[in-house]
């Protein structure tokens, strides 16, 4: 079983010996037994993230392992778990990252300047961060997929609590036990996935509610504090049709 627990701004999901992917600012696959999500001060500014997160896990007498930063507080992270999984979150939506479906005709050209890579660059104030791992041991294709339903989960959370599907910051590490009973697949329709999704979505929903209680959610993507919307439209083609 995974358990959490967080002190001096550091929360950790730990258990047994892992295979993680962290989709990170030191994002890849790594092994060991526990992943971290560490709250950043405000007005934090360091470009240094991989240094300073271990001085963080120092400071809380952890180890290593793959690490997130937010600028949400850990008073507000929220767990969940069901079956093989378990799953951690903090929450916040005070840089939304808005996606328009109903675009005029408009220019295809970039209008806004480009931004630079996310590891370039310190967290903003808000972000959804996502830890979860499941005893259940799968291949690296299923874990790769377990991340990408965990974002997906994520999305269709945030969009029916607060209208935007992620911030522009989000991250997500997902872990498999390395000596738990194989699951070859770990999509919506698995015990796996099932589970990962439920997990998500009320480790999400609560982070919300606790650091949203004595504060409004923002109405849009113009009422926060930060904030993109992507309202360039890219050229849509169909393939090519190569003879043999």
């Amino acid at each position: 079983m995974y358990r959490s627990d967080h002190r001096a701004g550091v929360c950790r999901l730990h258990g047994p010996a892992t295979r993680w992917l962290s989709a990170g600012f030191d994002g890849g696959y790594t092994e060991g037994e526990v992943a971290y999500n560490v709250t950043v001060p405000e007005g934090f500014d360091r470009t240094d993230l991989a240094t300073y997160a271990r001085e963080r896990r120092r400071e809380a007498e952890f180890g290593d392992g793959p690490t997130l930063l937010t600028g949400v507080e850990q008073q507000h992270a929220r767990g969940a778990r069901l079956d093989s999984v378990t799953a951690t979150a903090t929450a916040g939506v005070s840089n939304p990252a808005g996606l328009p479906m109903d675009l005029d005709d408009g220019p295809t050209e970039p209008t806004e300047p480009t931004e630079p890579k996310s590891g370039d660059r310190p967290p903003k104030p808000g972000t959804v961060n996502v830890l979860l791992a499941t005893t259940r041991r799968l291949p690296d294709g299923a874990l790769a997929s377990l991340l990408a339903l965990v974002a997906e989960t994520k999305a269709a959370t945030l969009l029916h609590e607060t209208g935007v599907p992620g911030t522009t910051s989000d991250a997500v590490i997902v872990g498999s036990a390395r000596d738990g009973e194989r699951a070859q697949f770990a999509g919506s329709a698995t015990a796996v996935g099932r589970a990962a999704r439920a997990c998500v979505r009320e480790a999400v929903r609560g982070s919300l509610a606790s650091r949203y209680a004595d504060r409004s959610l923002p109405e849009s993507v113009a009422d926060a504090a930060y904030g993109v919307e992507t309202t360039v439209r890219a050229d849509v083609f169909e393939p090519s049709d190569t003879p043999k």
